[in-house]
């Protein structure tokens, strides 16, 4: 009876490590923290929106993600670290021009390249849909986001003058996807 209980307690085991992801198990074979993107799931809303809300002073709602997770041309992607989300974009991607949405990483954990990797993964899917130029819109005031931006190949195009709702005005920035392929 109790070999049977210690097989059974085994193959709980094997079926919890089975569904983990691979780079899970790589990271605990390592004992260093593992850093992935994959696409956002309801499962990380609550941690999506609770850096969304230390993230911005006009934060998205739940509901925002929930929408963008369904739109059929919307791609929202999370970053992972070890078990926790990390980071996260929303893209949006029609026909030959694709857009950033939103874009937000946990300020501890800000200035390490996850932005950098997320938008990688951003960039590899508007490229995958068929889009050749990416659009984005930041406040003028977020100089690390926008030097970020320039060195990601974006360039000013724009500005929407009072657009947030300081009156803060809104720096459009668009980037070609097929240069640099």
């Amino acid at each position: 009876m109790q070999i049977i209980r210690m097989l059974s307690m085994c193959n709980e085991s094997i079926k919890r490590l089975q569904a983990l992801p691979v780079c899970l198990l790589c990271a605990a074979m390592n004992e260093q923290p593992m850093l992935y993107v994959r696409a956002m799931t309801e499962d990380d809303l609550e941690s999506v929106v609770a850096i969304e809300m230390v993230s911005y002073a006009t934060p998205w709602k739940r509901e925002h993600f929930q929408h963008e997770i369904a739109a059929r041309y919307s791609w929202p992607f999370v970053a992972v670290e070890d078990v926790s989300v990390v980071g996260y974009v929303c893209l949006m991607s029609l026909f030959e021009e694709a857009q950033i949405l939103n874009v937000a990483v946990s300020p501890d954990r800000r200035g390490s390249g996850i932005a950098r990797m997320l938008l990688g993964e951003a960039f590899r899917m508007a490229l995958e849909q068929g889009a050749e130029t990416m659009a984005l819109e930041v406040r003028a005031s977020n100089s690390a986001a926008i030097s970020l931006y320039r060195q990601l190949g974006f360039e000013r195009v724009g500005i929407r003058s009072g657009y947030y709702e300081s009156a803060e005005d809104a720096i459009l920035m668009e980037k070609n996807l097929k240069e640099n392929l």
